[in-house]
């Protein structure tokens, strides 16, 4: 073999494919051929000049300190949107949402009355490649098939669970059809922390590998909401980041809980709630006769007392069956519920229930939407993160642009060409 042969062979097959993808939007960004580019990296090593951008795959690399840019708003879809929790947290980094899918009817009409759009419908039923381009993929994929007591009542009734769950456990897959069809650099899910020990752990395992073998870096997090509103809500948050964007070695890092004071579920609370909301005798009779026979049994179940200076419990979907998981105590009365506006407020959305004509559906609807949520402000948190690293990759790269203009099929490394705005997508 001679000389030529042995480097042409070396260049075509020995670089990393993550590495070779950073060279074509270097060459892109000069402007130059990729040998030009190729040689001139290779003459600057030699001299012994400082080449700062190949930290992008090295660990260690540190993103950019200080405040956010949001002057540069990054495009986000919101799949299985529900009323909106992830468009609320990434609207306040910066973002702007360009598609939205929601099934359920009474989702999208407080999605619409909130938001100001109407939600695609069911997933299913969309082509992946009609989804506008987007640089952040949001997605809280239903969590039913995975939960503990979600699992526990579809095996009581001899239903599947998890990815045997037909109608929702599959639903993660389509995600994965979207992520084919768009590669979108960055995806933000989020799901039940029952969701890696679901299965003796072979969940888990099945969405990572999915998610890594379509060259993502994956990290994942249980992210008690608790620091942020006066109510434990414990979630998973998963943040992946395309290799080909990113690198091996993305310096991202989950948000730590905010400084000052903490959450006070009192903090929450109408001053004049509606008698309404006030336990018959009959219901709370049968939830202290459901604790008291649950306790004499060993078990933990039954109603919840919230503690004025501390958080509840988690609020759920079938909160508008009893109110049992967070109850409310007054003197000389029985518990009460929580009203519609401090529901709001416990999720985070004060600032769109200032009073109950502000949520456009029944007190059932309403319940049931809350507590299928997201916490805007976990959201928010993680995902100005998301952006610190994103702002990072763009000055690494340094092409203008979240958004990779030429990926590598993930089945023979052949490059495809896609039709990306070489500018930001927020233009």
């Amino acid at each position: 073999m001679t000389d030529q042969a042995m480097k042409d062979q070396y260049c075509l097959r020995s670089i990393p494919t993550e590495l070779w993808d950073w060279l074509e939007h270097r060459a892109f960004s000069r402007k130059e051929k990729l040998n030009e580019t190729i040689i001139s990296l290779l003459a600057e090593i030699r001299k012994g000049k400082d080449e700062p951008s190949l930290s992008l795959f090295y660990p260690g690399a540190r993103r950019p300190s200080g405040p956010i840019d949001t002057s540069t708003p990054f495009r986000f879809i919101d799949l299985f949107a529900g009323i909106g929790g992830f468009r609320v947290g990434l609207q306040r980094v910066g973002g702007r949402c360009v598609f939205t899918s929601e099934w359920d009817k009474w989702s999208q009409k407080t999605y619409k009355a909130w938001h100001g759009d109407d939600p695609h419908g069911d997933i299913n039923e969309i082509e992946p490649t009609d989804i506008p381009d987007h640089d952040v993929l949001a997605a809280g994929f239903p969590c039913q098939p995975f939960s503990i007591a979600g699992v526990s009542k579809k095996r009581s009734l001899g239903q599947a669970d998890g990815f045997r769950c037909e109608r929702q456990g599959n639903l993660f897959f389509r995600i994965c059809d979207i992520v084919d069809a768009k590669r979108p650099p960055v995806l933000i899910l989020e799901n039940v922390k029952n969701l890696q020990s679901h299965d003796k752990g072979q969940t888990w395992r099945v969405i990572r590998h999915e998610l890594e073998s379509r060259k993502y870096v994956v990290h994942a997090k249980t992210i008690d909401a608790a620091a942020y509103v006066p109510q434990h809500r414990e979630r998973i948050i998963i943040v992946s980041f395309d290799k080909a964007v990113f690198g091996e070695h993305p310096p991202f890092e989950y948000p730590a809980p905010p400084n000052g004071p903490k959450p006070r579920f009192a903090d929450i609370l109408e001053d004049s709630p509606p008698s309404a909301y006030t336990l018959t005798d009959h219901l709370w009779k049968y939830l202290q006769a459901y604790a008291k026979k649950h306790k004499a049994a060993g078990n933990g179940f039954g109603f919840g007392l919230a503690p004025m200076d501390g958080v509840s419990r988690t609020l759920s979907a079938r909160y508008y069956k009893d109110g049992s998981e967070v109850l409310i105590p007054q003197a000389g009365k029985n518990p009460r519920r929580l009203t519609i506006v401090e529901a709001a407020r416990l999720m985070g959305y004060g600032d769109y229930v200032k009073e109950r004509s502000d949520m456009p559906v029944s007190d059932t609807q309403a319940y049931r939407q809350f507590g299928n949520s997201v916490v805007p402000a976990v959201i928010e948190a993680v995902g100005r993160e998301v952006v610190l690293t994103m702002q990072w990759a763009r000055e690494q790269l340094a092409t203008g642009c979240y958004l990779k203009d030429v990926v590598r099929h993930p089945a023979g490394g052949k490059q495809v060409k896609h039709r990306r705005n070489r500018e930001l997508l927020s233009a």
